[in-house]
């Protein structure tokens, strides 16, 4: 790698490969080094939902002025169904797609695979099975979750349902989180998504299971498991060595829901342009990013003290009103919400932390495949 005189990308999902193609497209050499045998490595072809409301601009409209284009099957939800604790269903709606949902993983029609097609045709150089294990004089860093902040564990699989979505709340389902079914042209995900309990998982996909099962006639076939992890937290400070960190290995992640792409495109498009117009993606993140991370922080801190009382009548209000501006309105730093930030970040950490995860005869997906992965890319630095 002594050669190599451009710019190197330490990992190559989302936010690795957006800084790939933005500096590939301004006639940046650029080379994207991944220690995995293939993109998409932690995904299944799984469905993922790409929210649509934490930006007055549509999340598609942001990718094409980031320069990236839609080569990847999408398909906008407007509408879905949230129970409350009683499971009784409540009908949201937004006036443009709440979410876009995506498939992730190496499969042709991902997002994962469209990134890395987009990014060769621009030029750049793509390495797998490559480890990193010295740093060059311009690099960005890439290298995916750095720790189990949240989990989720499920199924992929076919199905004759009608198209839609599900959410539900519980401990019994998904503590301090959510479970969720998603359905289109006859392919489904259904999983668990964790915040602590996760030395329980598997008890909890059932009870999941079992949920939509009873209220939402779930119906599988060929039902596929699938898990994964991410990282989230709020970084003083996201340069390492000199280098920028972006996405998940700098903790860019929605603190509430666990939604990390919209994050790892900004922070991927943020670093290429610093490092195009020599300027400061310290500056940049920060102006950027930060006031969304931290207003999720504190989002986070009102759902851990709502209960289930104050959960329902928050899943009655978006039931009740434009639910894309509800939560437009949600994720803005309001003042209240800035007054609020010192205690929601005082009790941040310890909320995240899964006392049931000690690593130790533990069977959750971040022990069985995270905590290895992490610790050899880790050693890297």
């Amino acid at each position: 790698m002594a050669n190599h005189k451009g710019i190197t990308i330490v990992g190559a999902g989302p936010a690795g490969l957006t800084c790939a193609i933005v500096l590939a497209q301004a006639g940046k050499k650029v080379m994207v080094r991944e220690w995995h045998a293939d993109i998409g490595h932690r995904f299944h072809d799984d469905f993922q939902g790409l929210e649509n409301w934490t930006n007055p601009m549509d999340a598609l409209d942001e990718l094409a002025s980031s320069g990236i284009s839609t080569g990847f099957a999408y398909h906008g939800m407007n509408e879905g169904v949230v129970f409350d604790s009683q499971a009784k269903p409540h009908r949201v709606h937004g006036e443009r797609p709440l979410f876009y949902l995506l498939r992730r993983g190496a499969g042709d029609g991902t997002l994962d695979r469209a990134l890395l097609d987009q990014a060769i045709g621009a030029g750049v150089e793509v390495r797998f099975n490559d480890r990193v294990t010295s740093t060059s004089s311009e690099m960005v860093l890439a290298g995916g979750p750095r720790r189990a902040d949240i989990i989720a564990v499920g199924k992929i699989f076919d199905t004759d349902m009608e198209d839609g979505a599900w959410l539900a709340f519980g401990s019994e389902l998904a503590p301090k989180g959510y479970a969720y079914l998603l359905v289109h042209e006859g392919r489904g995900t259904v999983a668990s998504c964790m915040f602590s309990g996760f030395r329980d998982q598997a008890e909890h996909l059932a009870a999941t299971l079992a949920f939509f099962e009873r209220h939402a006639g779930l119906r599988m076939q060929n039902p596929r498991p699938f898990g994964g992890f991410g990282n989230i937290r709020l970084p003083r400070t996201a340069v390492q060595g000199g280098y920028p960190v972006i996405g998940e290995h700098a903790g860019f992640q929605d603190a509430l829901a666990g939604f990390g792409l919209r994050y790892a495109i900004r922070s991927g498009r943020l670093a290429a342009e610093s490092l195009i117009n020599g300027t400061s993606y310290a500056d940049a993140w920060q102006q950027a990013l930060r006031p969304g991370l931290r207003t999720g922080v504190v989002n986070r801190f009102l759902f851990n003290v709502a209960g289930r009382r104050g959960i329902d009548f928050l899943i009655r209000q978006l039931g009740r009103s434009e639910t894309g501006g509800m939560l437009a309105r949600a994720y803005s730093s309001s003042v209240p919400k800035r007054l609020l930030f010192p205690l929601a970040r005082h009790r941040y950490r310890g909320q995240l932390n899964d006392p049931s995860c000690n690593h130790q005869n533990c069977d959750c997906v971040w022990c069985q495949h995270g905590e290895q992965e992490t610790s050899t890319m880790v050693a890297q630095w």
